[in-house]
C-alpha cells in the first residue's frame, strides 16, 4: 500500500491542533473567586490536560452571567478554541471573528487573529487566510506584546509551511524561538521546525529534531504537541516501511493520546494503526481499526485521515474479493481525493496570487535585500536627476509663500486699523462716527421689519467734579468701569457707543418702552452700586439716563438722539441718578437744549 504523500499527512496532525499558549502555572482546584486568573488557569491546561481544560469551561459557564464584559470576551475566545480543537471549524471562525471585531482588547485581537489564520486555511478559504497572513506578517515590527508576537510568528511559520514554503517556515519558526516570552517554552516553536523539515522532505526517522521537540513538549507538560510529534514519527515509521515500529508507537502513545481526548489525534492514531496492520499483513485488525476510526470520526469530516481509512478498507476489501464493499469504498476514497487536489490546486492558486505581497514581506523581516537595494539605487538617480528642478520649484514656492505671507500681514493691518478706527481708543467701544453710521444702518432694517428699537443716552453725573478732584486718570478708570458695567447688561446684538467726554448712547434694536425702561434702569443702578478705590478711601459715581422709543419717536437717528437727549436733560434737571423716557411734549427749555442734534 502507497501512502498518503508525507506533506499531507503531517499537515493533517499539525492543522487540527489548536494555536495555543504554552507553559503557564498550574490550576488551583478551588472556587472561582477570581474569574479572570481562573480563566488564565483554564487556558494554560488547553495542551497540557485538555478534559480538564473542558471542565473548567464548562464550570465558568455556570457564572457567566457575573463575569465582567473583558472576561467575557476571554471566555468566548476559550469556546472558539475548543470549537476548533473539536473539529468545529466553522463555529470557531465566527466566535474568532466575533472576538477580533468587537472585543476592543488588543491581546485578544492579536491571539485571536493568529488562530483564525489556521480556521480559515483549515476551511479552506485560503485567498483570505494569505491575505490575513500579509497583513499579520506587516504588523509584526509593531507588536509590542511578547505573547502576542509569539502567537503570530508560530502562526505565520505554521501558514508558510502549508504554502511549501519551507525556508521562510523555518525563518519564522527560529524567530519564534529566539522570542519566547514568559511562561513559554520551546516546545512549539521546535514542532514547527520539525513540521517544516518533514514536509519539505528533510526529515528523517532517524532525525534529531522530532526527539527534540518530544522531549521540549514533553518536559513542558505539553501533551497534544507532544502526541502530535509522535504520530509523525508514526507516519515516517509506516512510509519507511517499518509497521511494527509504528504499532510499538502507537501502543506506548495510546494512554497519553486517550488522556488527553484530542479527536483529531484519536481518530489519526486509529487510521495510522489500520495502515500499520495493513502493511504488516494483519488484514483483520487493519479492518478493525480502519472501522474504529470511522466510528469516531464526525459526519461532516473530509479530511485527509478519512480519505486514507477509506483508501485501506477499499484495499482490504479488494484483497478478500469484497467486490461490492471494494467498490463503495473505493467510491467514497476517490471522492475525497479529488476534493484533496481540488484543494491543493485552489491552495497553490492562492498563494501564487499573493506570492508578490509575501516576497515584499519577506524583504521586511530579513532586512535590505538584493531587489530592495537596486529599487533604492534606481531612485538615488532619479531623485539626483530632478534635484536641480526640485531647487527652482522650491525657490519659487518659497517667494510664493513670502508674497502670501507679506500680503496677509497687510491685509492683517488693514484689518486692524479699520478697527481701531471705528473704536474709542479709551473704552474700546464704537466712537461717534462708527455708532451713528452702524445705528443708522440698523434703523433702516428695523423698519422695514417693523421692530421695535430704544435709544438711550447716558451722562456721568458730576464727572468734571471727578476729574478736578482726583484727576484725569482716575476719571479714564471710571469711564472704564461704566462701560465694562454697561456691556454686562446689555445683549449682544445691541449697538453701544461713547459720544464724547462722559456722554454714551445705547441703541436697542426689538426693544419696546418698558424693556428700554428696565434694562436702563439696571445700568444705572448697576453704576450707583459701584465704588472705585482711591488713595485713602473710595469714589462712588452715578449716572442719569434718557430713553426715546421708535414708537413715538419714529426710526430718524436724529430724532430719537434729539428726544432722549431732551429726556436726559429733564433727568439731570430733576436730581440726577435717573431714567426718563420722553413723551410726546417735551417742554420749550428741553427743546432748545435738544437743538444740538441739529447742528
Amino acid at each position: 500500500m502507497s501512502g498518503l504523500p508525507s506533506h499531507i499527512r503531517f499537515w493533517s496532525a499539525l492543522a487540527a491542533m489548536a494555536w495555543c499558549l504554552f507553559a503557564q502555572p498550574g490550576y488551583a482546584a478551588t472556587p472561582i473567586a477570581s474569574p479572570a486568573r481562573f480563566l488564565d488557569q483554564a487556558e494554560s491546561l488547553r495542551l497540557k490536560d485538555h478534559s480538564r481544560f473542558v471542565q473548567m469551561l464548562e464550570q465558568i459557564h455556570q457564572e457567566s452571567s457575573s463575569l465582567s464584559e473583558s472576561e467575557q470576551w476571554h471566555l468566548r475566545y476559550l469556546d472558539a478554541w475548543e470549537a476548533q480543537s473539536d473539529g468545529n471549524y466553522a463555529q470557531s471562525e465566527l466566535q474568532f471573528r466575533q472576538v477580533i471585531d468587537h472585543s476592543g482588547d488588543p491581546e485578544l485581537i492579536g491571539k485571536a487573529s493568529a488562530r483564525l489564520l489556521k480556521i480559515l486555511s483549515l476551511n479552506r478559504h485560503y485567498d483570505e487566510a494569505f491575505v490575513l497572513a500579509n497583513h499579520l506578517a506587516s504588523t509584526l515590527p509593531q507588536v509590542k506584546d511578547a505573547q502576542v508576537r509569539f502567537d503570530l510568528l508560530t502562526e505565520l511559520s505554521e501558514m508558510l509551511d502549508f504554502a511549501d514554503q519551507t525556508d521562510l517556515a523555518l525563518q519564522y519558526a527560529r524567530m519564534a524561538e529566539d522570542a519566547i516570552p514568559p511562561g513559554e517554552t520551546s516546545c512549539f516553536p521546535l514542532m514547527l521546525q520539525a513540521a517544516a523539515l518533514y514536509n519539505g522532505k528533510r526529515l528523517t526517522s532517524a532525525s534529531p529534531e522530532p526527539r527534540q521537540a518530544i522531549d521540549a513538549c514533553t518536559t513542558a507538560g505539553d501533551l497534544v504537541s507532544a502526541n502530535a510529534i509522535w504520530l509523525v514519527l508514526g507516519s515516517m515509521y509506516i512510509d519507511g516501511n517499518q509497521p511494527l515500529k509504528a504499532l510499538d508507537l502507537l501502543d506506548q502513545i495510546g494512554p497519553s493520546i486517550r488522556t488527553a481526548g484530542y479527536y483529531p489525534h484519536l481518530l489519526s492514531s486509529q487510521v495510522e494503526r489500520a495502515q500499520a496492520y495493513l502493511k504488516s499483513g494483519n488484514d483483520d485488525e487493519a479492518k478493525k481499526a480502519a472501522l474504529a476510526a470511522l466510528a469516531i470520526s464526525h459526519p461532516d469530516d473530509t479530511g485527509d485521515w478519512v480519505m486514507t481509512d477509506y483508501q485501506v478498507l477499499y484495499q482490504i476489501e479488494k484483497k478478500q474479493r469484497h467486490d461490492a464493499a471494494a467498490l463503495a469504498y473505493h467510491e467514497r476514497f476517490s471522492t475525497l481525493e479529488k476534493n484533496h487536489l481540488d484543494d491543493v490546486h485552489a491552495r497553490a492558486l492562492a498563494y501564487d496570487m499573493a506570492e508578490q505581497h509575501l516576497l515584499v514581506q519577506k524583504m521586511q523581516t530579513e532586512g535590505l535585500s538584493k531587489q530592495n537595494s537596486i529599487l533604492k539605487l534606481q531612485q538615488a538617480l532619479t531623485g539626483k536627476a530632478v534635484e536641480t528642478s526640485r531647487l527652482y520649484i522650491a525657490l519659487l514656492l518659497l517667494m510664493l509663500v513670502s508674497v502670501v505671507f507679506w500680503l496677509f500681514r497687510l491685509k492683517r493691518s488693514q484689518l486692524r486699523f479699520k478697527e481701531l478706527s471705528s473704536l474709542d481708543g479709551l473704552t474700546g467701544i464704537f466712537n461717534y462716527q462708527h455708532f451713528i453710521s452702524e445705528a443708522s444702518r440698523t434703523l433702516q432694517i428695523l423698519e422695514k421689519r417693523r421692530s421695535t428699537a430704544c435709544v438711550i443716552a447716558i451722562d456721568l453725573d458730576h464727572f468734571k467734579q471727578i476729574n478736578d478732584t482726583y484727576g484725569h486718570a482716575l476719571g479714564d478708570t471710571v469711564l472704564k468701569r461704566t462701560v465694562a458695567i454697561c456691556r454686562h447688561q446689555l445683549r449682544p446684538d445691541d449697538l453701544f457707543g461713547r459720544l464724547g467726554g462722559e456722554e454714551f448712547c445705547v441703541l436697542l434694536s426689538g426693544c419696546h418702552r418698558n424693556q428700554g425702561m428696565a434694562i436702563a434702569d439696571c445700568i444705572r443702578k448697576a453704576l450707583a452700586a459701584t465704588l472705585v478705590d482711591v488713595e485713602g478711601g473710595v469714589v462712588s459715581f452715578s449716572a442719569s439716563f434718557g430713553l426715546a422709543c421708535t414708537d413715538t419717536s419714529g426710526y430718524e437717528l436724529q430724532r430719537l438722539c434729539k428726544d432722549a437727549d431732551a429726556a436726559l436733560y429733564k433727568a439731570k434737571r430733576t436730581g440726577r441718578n435717573q431714567v426718563v423716557a420722553s413723551g410726546e411734549h417735551i417742554d420749550q427749555v428741553q427743546a432748545q437744549h435738544a437743538e444740538k442734534w441739529a447742528s
